[in-house]
């Protein structure tokens, strides 16, 4: 075969793999949403076997083969061809090192992990989930030694997540943030507090649903090509390709500022899925390059863009329509203030920016602990409480509100969370580079997001994952990552609002 000939049977071959994974992913999404609850068991059967074929078709020694010989002759490959190779052939040699029945038994347990911990949190019911959480820690120390015999158990996990980071990067990114968001906090606490009684009240779930796709038509989401659902716990994904994405929410009825940003959010992860280059669908380049990326854009526009003021004057109408008897007498100014509110909290999807990364500081804390064996899974609620108290001041009254809160560790998402503090640091300096070419304020007046989404699109969402996160903020900013942009936007911002 010659070279043309060897990259269309790659093509080919991602094509099928990504016929499976559109399989495993609606199964995923109906578990997730609306299968029934003594359903589990069936799904992971399909998961088990289609997980196997999927494994069987990257690991052949035909494809291995063909990707060896392709990364030889790498260098007179063009570059979305090259970067097709050099991703495939490394996810390839890593599936490599685990052992087949290990890799499909993992599969099924995260389905049992997630049927588990919705059982475990609906009962307050940590020692129920605790089992299968300790299987899951147990599964990646093994597969991180399968992988990378030379990387830390933990650096393996989260470099899975995002490309390059390690604990030591961690620790010297939070320890920045933290120098400058403890003082901030405190000031901010021993001001007057805002008033948020617009948020509260009595608000129908299917007025909230209303609203949720008035949102998601005013950031520029496709509704044709992306559907809403409600879970327990808020998340996007794309069924196969960027040609179908799915976002879900939840809604609580006595506060309709939770459903919103949780939309607003996973509308930040559908529109980056949603626009990678149109060329790229099937392939190992669709979709966002890393989740610190990924996260950078739903936190911008959750928070950058959707609690920012003149977002909150514009959508403010649609706020009264919807719920015209429990906003009468406020003002989209009260909505401002309501929805900026800082105080520590215990539920993590429900923080305020300023106290956001202290969360995320905390379940980092814990994962580390548990992947370099410092700290057992049977004491996780122990640990989780006392760094609560610590970190935020507050008490956890029970397991559901505190460490069965997040589903991702059900998922296997270990090392995931500090993506939620770099995406956001990311953001800020994102918005501010764009703020250069772009009147963001004016947008936002306007309610037209076409200026704001077309730089996006430009600079972030088309490359799928034709770069590494690093090389892509260098190209759209211009310059080296510096959380200092993030640390200065709160202050100016909640110094403005606090008159601190």
């Amino acid at each position: 075969m010659n070279l043309t000939e060897k990259m269309e049977k790659l093509y080919a071959v991602q094509s099928r793999l990504s016929a499976y994974s559109h399989a495993m992913s609606l199964i995923f999404y109906d578990g997730a949403t609306t299968a029934p609850k003594k359903t589990a068991e069936n799904r992971a059967h399909a998961l088990g076997i289609l997980s196997e074929e999927s494994y069987k078709i990257s690991t052949s020694d035909e494809v291995v083969s063909l990707l060896e010989e392709l990364d030889g002759e790498k260098e007179a490959l063009c570059e979305k061809d090259r970067r097709v190779v050099e991703l495939m052939y490394r996810d390839i040699k890593e599936m490599k090192q685990i052992p087949m029945n290990e890799y499909v038994a993992y599969e099924e347990l995260l389905v049992k992990a997630d049927d588990v911990w919705h059982r475990a949190k609906e009962t307050n019911d940590f020692p129920l989930f605790a089992p299968v959480l300790e299987e899951i820690f147990a599964t990646q120390k093994r597969f991180a030694k399968y992988c990378a015999p030379d990387m830390k158990p933990y650096d393996y996990c989260l470099n899975k997540f995002e490309e390059g980071l390690t604990c030591e990067k961690c620790d010297e990114f939070f320890s920045a943030l933290r120098s400058r968001l403890v003082p901030l906090i405190a000031k901010i606490t021993s001001a007057p507090q805002v008033d948020d009684s617009i948020a509260h009240g009595t608000f129908p779930a299917d007025e909230q649903e209303k609203f949720s796709y008035e949102l998601m038509r005013t950031i520029g989401i496709d509704t044709d090509l992306c559907g809403l659902g409600t879970t327990e716990h808020p998340f996007t994904t794309s069924i196969g390709s960027h040609r179908d994405v799915r976002i879900t929410t939840n809604y609580k009825e006595d506060n309709f500022t939770h459903s919103m940003y949780s939309v607003i959010h996973e509308g930040g992860h559908a529109l980056y899925d949603m626009n990678s280059d149109d060329s790229f669908a099937y392939t190992v380049l669709d979709g966002g390059v890393s989740m610190g990326i990924h996260e950078s854009q739903s936190r911008f526009y959750e928070n950058l863009i959707g609690r920012s003021l003149p977002f909150c004057r514009f959508i403010f109408p649609a706020v009264q329509k919807c719920f015209p008897e429990q906003t009468r007498g406020y003002t989209a100014e009260d909505l401002y203030r309501a929805v900026n509110l800082v105080t520590p909290s215990l539920i993590r999807t429900e923080a305020d920016e300023v106290t956001y990364c202290l969360h995320v500081m905390i379940r980092y804390e814990l994962e580390r602990r548990v992947m370099t064996d410092e700290l057992k899974v049977c004491d996780l609620p122990a640990e989780w409480n006392r760094l609560y108290k610590e970190y935020l001041g507050v008490d956890v009254p029970d397991d559901r509100h505190g460490v069965l809160q997040d589903s991702h560790w059900s998922g296997g998402g270990i090392g995931y969370f500090p993506s939620y503090a770099l995406g956001s640091a990311y953001g800020a300096q994102l918005l501010a580079e764009m703020r250069k070419t772009v009147d963001v304020d004016a947008c936002l007046a306007s309610g037209d997001f076409t200026a704001i989404n077309e730089w996006n699109r430009q600079n972030i969402w088309r490359h799928g994952c034709m770069k590494t996160p690093s090389e892509l903020l260098k190209n759209a900013l211009g310059t080296d990552f510096d959380p200092t942009f993030y640390t200065d936007y709160l202050e100016k911002k909640y110094s403005d609002i606090y008159g601190i």
